[in-house]
C-alpha cells in the first residue's frame, strides 16, 4: 500500500467517525431540550437577583 492510497482512506475515516459524532451529539441534545424534567446547564441556572 501506498500513501497514495492510506492518506484519502484515513482521512475519509477521519471525516466519517466526526460526522457520527456531530449526529450522535445532535440526537442527545434533542433527547435532553424534549425532557422536561432535564436539569439545567450550570451556565444557565437562575442567578439570585443582586
Amino acid at each position: 500500500m501506498t500513501a497514495e492510497f492510506i492518506v484519502p482512506l484515513l482521512a475519509l475515516m477521519t471525516m466519517l467517525a466526526a460526522i457520527i459524532f456531530a449526529l450522535v451529539s445532535k440526537h442527545r441534545t434533542e433527547q435532553k431540550l424534549d425532557d422536561p424534567n432535564a436539569s439545567k446547564s450550570t451556565l444557565a441556572k437562575d442567578a439570585p437577583n443582586a
